[in-house]
């Protein structure tokens, strides 16, 4: 009986994000990184109210200096003696004001750096584990910006809501219980009205705000991501001359963005107007009651000076309360998107359960498709009850036009997709029984198309073992027949490669690949058209190098030109999905069917190329 296992219906792209979060589910989902180090965040809370306590005593001691130099009747010396004590508890309270701000920062800057490098690790990590499918679908541009602002927005947010919006609102507490305590009624009614319609009308803007807020950031990454993928296509730019056409396209980008940052800023310039507004008619009420509170000696000239400190100290704050409003829903925004990259399902996961494989080096490990149906999308199936085995040691070869599924088995053989019908077993056991990572440390692959890391030759080649010494580096090299082209290159094994490998050729870039390839040192090897892009001498040296190393291994070859695979064990020919052909060369050309067709075309091709090539002889002249 086939087994079975299903792929979602509908695979998640990159593009196809998970719906918006709420703000408080974003705020939820950061919590548990900054309570990690409660101790340090309870901590650095106590230094915060400390601060504030001084903050607020500063204009109480203040008052009480005044009223102790006020000049009076029944105190006309006052201005003679000088109140020593409440001058150094003001000099003290001012410093310990700011002294508990510092402290404050100084407890808490591990936790909010701790939590933006665990959350960006984190992220990292995820899109490492998410499949192929999410990855040839994203947009890199507009995802590494979003991860930018993202972890940007984890600092702005826990400086805003932490060390601003917090202690304002504990210093408004405190002054309105003490204008409650000490005042006439309308000095609370005045504060208290002013700050509520303060709050309604600043939260009431900015959120309509947010909108263009978020317009803008999805238009900044639209825009990025055109800019980064022209420049990744920088040499097929070159070649159609379509230089300004892609600097049209990014314009209009960029136009998009203009539009809507104007309209965020001119909505903020409404916003600060009418903030201004509230808290001009709000200080001005206050200090017209304390005035004639002084005229009729309700209040004293200290009374006066405390009210107009204690409005200072309220709306200075309070008037940053529309920036930290909007700051911080920005940065909830950010980190939406970037919580979001969390969300994204995982396609392939381990099982619970899941064990590590170990493959004997020398002997290899057999490979089976038992019965495999595949598709990459529900409608449209790819490979057809796709049935063989490779038994352990011996190189099957698979072979067939473009578009018959021969690199799919590479991909599925690695786990990077789910097989909806069948099994796949590699040493006997089936791979969704073991560890992606055994698995695929069990492999190694030689690519048709190598892409390299924009680093150094000697990193490329390391990465298939990293840590590896330098004279490892050059054996392998020297295996791969590219070691005396590295060594005639200035830098030698310190070459840069440039972006994706752009400033080596096609074949140097392949010999870089197998040469990473021969240091991994896998147990079983795959060779996806591994010397396509080498010329016959360096093919013929490599094939022979291969074929080597394939007699211990168990491998699989995806073929093109025949002539490579010809002393396989085993040789599958694949049409639209479905093996149609099997066995040996020479019994596949007994059989007069589809190989035998394709190696009847080639032949005939390599002999129209001799043909060539010696009638060009024959007409070079001969040098004296």
């Amino acid at each position: 009986m086939r087994g079975h296992s299903s792929l979602p219906a509908a695979p998640v792209t990159a593009n196809a994000l998970p719906k918006s979060r709420s703000d408080w589910a974003t705020v939820k989902t950061l919590l548990p990184y900054l309570w990690a180090y409660k101790w340090r965040v309870l901590l650095a809370l106590t230094f915060l109210v400390g601060a504030k306590l001084a903050n607020v005593g500063v204009p109480l001691v203040l008052k009480t200096l005044i009223d102790k130099m006020t000049v009076t009747a029944s105190n006309p010396l006052a201005l003679m003696v000088l109140p020593v004590s409440v001058l150094v508890a003001y000099g003290l309270l001012r410093l310990s004001t700011t002294l508990f701000t510092e402290l404050r920062e100084f407890v808490f800057a591990k936790v909010t750096q701790r939590a933006v490098r665990t959350i960006a690790l984190k992220v990292f990590r995820h899109l490492h584990a998410l499949s192929l499918r999410f990855h040839l679908n994203r947009q890199t541009g507009g995802m590494t910006r979003d991860i930018e602002r993202g972890t940007r927005g984890i600092s702005s947010l826990v400086s805003y809501a932490l060390f601003s919006i917090f202690p304002t609102l504990l210093e408004i507490s405190l002054v309105l219980i003490y204008l409650v305590t000490h005042y006439d009624i309308w000095f609370t009614l005045i504060t208290l009205a002013a700050l509520v319609t303060y709050i309604i009308f600043t939260i009431t803007v900015t959120e309509w705000r947010t909108n263009f807020r978020r317009t803008m950031n999805e238009l900044d990454s639209k825009a990025s991501t055109k800019a980064i993928d022209s420049l990744l296509n920088y040499e097929t730019v070159k070649y159609f001359g379509n230089e300004e056409y892609e600097a049209q396209r990014y314009d209009q980008g960029l136009q998009r963005y203009e539009v809507a940052a104007v309209k965020s800023q001119t909505t903020l310039s409404m916003l600060n107007t009418g903030q201004s507004m509230i808290i001009a008619t709000a200080v001005t009420l206050i200090l017209w009651r304390a005035t004639q509170g002084v005229l009729d000696q309700s209040m004293t000239l200290g009374d006066l000076v405390l009210v107009n400190a204690f409005m200072i100290q309220l709306y200075i704050p309070l008037n940053f309360l529309g920036v930290l409003y909007r700051e911080i829903k920005q940065s909830l925004t950010d980190m939406e998107k970037l919580f979001s990259l969390l969300d994204q399902h995982r396609e392939i996961a381990d099982k619970a359960d899941a064990i590590d494989l170990h493959i004997e080096a020398k002997s290899g490990g057999a490979i089976q498709f038992s019965h495999v149906d595949f598709s990459y999308e529900p409608n449209r199936q790819i490979l057809f009850d796709v049935d063989f085995t490779i038994p352990a040691g011996t190189t099957t070869a698979v072979v067939g036009h473009s578009g018959s599924g021969k690199s799919t088995l590479s991909r599925l053989l690695f786990r990077f997709y789910d097989i909806q019908a069948g099994s796949i077993t590699v040493g006997g056991h089936n791979i969704l029984d073991v560890s992606q990572h055994s698995l695929r440390q069990s492999i190694g692959i030689v690519p048709q198309d190598t892409v390299l890391f924009n680093d150094t030759i000697e990193y490329n080649i390391a990465y298939g073992q990293p840590g590896a010494s330098r004279e490892q580096v050059i054996a392998v090299a020297r295996a791969a027949y590219i070691h005396d082209f590295i060594e005639s290159l200035p830098d030698g094994y310190n070459t840069m490669v440039g972006e994706r490998g752009l400033k080596l050729s096609g074949g140097e870039k392949q010999r870089v690949a197998i040469a990473r390839t021969l240091l991994k040192n896998p147990s079983i090897m795959i060779f996806d058209e591994a010397t396509s892009a080498l010329d016959s001498k360096a093919e013929q040296m490599i094939q022979a190098q291969l074929k080597e190393i394939a007699k211990t291994r168990t491998s699989l070859v995806i073929a093109h030109r025949l002539s490579t695979i010809v002393d396989a064990e085993q040789i599958l020919v694949m049409d639209k999905g479905r093996i149609i052909e099997r066995g040996t060369h020479l019994q596949l050309l007994a059989l007069d069917g589809a190989y035998a067709q394709m190696w009847q075309r080639q032949q005939h091709k390599n002999e129209l190329l001799e043909t060539e090539d010696e009638a060009l002889d024959e007409e070079m002249p001969v040098s004296a």
